[in-house]
């Protein structure tokens, strides 16, 4: 640029004093070097985007130089990665038959326990369906006896208001007539059926048992248990007796004489015992205790053949 200034220069200096030709010359050359000069600005241009383009291109390579880098990283680590990956594959590789082994023998144990498991629970269903039928069973036949039972207890309730009807003459003379237990107590006194030391059954004594005996011939299905006592006064009378005991024993049987002599009671049912003074319901202190003692008891039971027959059953 400075050449050009210096040109314009001299060619202004000189151009008073040289001759249009050379001026000609000179205004050629002036041409060549704007033309020169212009061709010159224009490469600069090109090559400002060109330095422009490097710096641009620069920054884009560096960049991918450090994407290439930590592509790099990224690619030792997953190839370390892969060979932790593989040597824990081969090692799992080498011990899988093993493994496989022990699964498969664990298996078998396990599917033998279950069978046997199964075995034993089939086994207990088989029991529990026989014992649910055995408790089905046993619940119909405690249904039955339940009902056996309570028949009973409504005719042994039935058969004491008979008696008590049918004695309701001997009210008050020493003569009582309940029901406990299931069994129906008929107690009368000595002084209603016999004199003192006598085993001979009174008049009035024996109207009473033979009443009595009318109600257990319309009841075939009843035991009847005669029981003698006494008082623990010694017995003092002669003959054959020689205590309490053969006195009691011997009023019992004279009572089982009066109801034997009605022929629809049928001997089997009757029982005479004598229990002496070992069976007092009052105490032998007292006169009125040992009256109360001196007793015959007639006990009535049902007879629990269909109930027996049912127990059996169960067994």
């Amino acid at each position: 640029m400075k050449k050009i200034a210096l040109l314009f220069v001299v060619i202004f200096s000189l151009t008073s004093c040289v001759s249009s030709k050379v001026y000609n010359d000179l205004e050629s050359k002036h041409a060549d070097l704007k033309r020169e000069n212009r061709n010159l600005k224009s490469d600069l241009d090109k090559y400002k985007n060109l330095d422009e383009d490097f710096s641009v291109l620069n920054k884009d390579y560096a960049e991918a130089v450090a994407e290439r880098d930590r592509l790099k990283e990224e690619l030792a680590s997953n190839r370390r990665k892969y060979e932790t990956l593989k040597d824990s594959y081969d090692a799992l590789e080498e011990n899988s038959s093993a493994a496989i082994a022990d699964n498969s023998r664990q298996n078998r144990q396990l599917l033998a326990e279950l069978e046997e498991k199964e075995n034993a629970l089939a086994q207990e269903q088989a029991r529990l369906t026989r014992l649910q039928k055995d408790l089905d069973s046993r619940s119909r036949r405690i249904d039955e006896l339940e009902g056996l039972i309570a028949a009973k207890d409504a005719k042994m309730n039935a058969l004491k208001d008979a008696i008590s009807k049918a004695l309701t003459n001997f009210e008050g003379k020493g003569l009582s007539v309940e029901q406990r237990d299931g069994k129906v107590y008929v107690s009368m006194e000595n002084k209603l059926l016999f004199s003192s030391g006598s085993w001979a059954v009174n008049s009035e004594g024996r109207q009473a048992v033979q009443q009595l005996g009318q109600v257990l011939a319309q009841n075939p299905d009843i035991a009847v248990l005669i029981e003698g006592h006494t008082d623990d006064v010694p017995y003092g009378g002669s003959g054959p007796l020689k205590d309490n005991w053969d006195l009691s024993t011997k009023r019992a049987t004279s009572i089982v004489q009066i109801l034997r002599a009605n022929n629809n009671i049928d001997p089997q049912n009757l029982t005479a015992a004598g229990r002496g003074e070992h069976a007092p319901v009052a105490t032998n202190e007292t006169a009125e205790g040992r009256s109360k003692n001196r007793r015959i008891e007639v006990i009535l039971t049902p007879k629990l053949d269909e109930v027996t027959k049912l127990l059996n059953e169960e067994e």
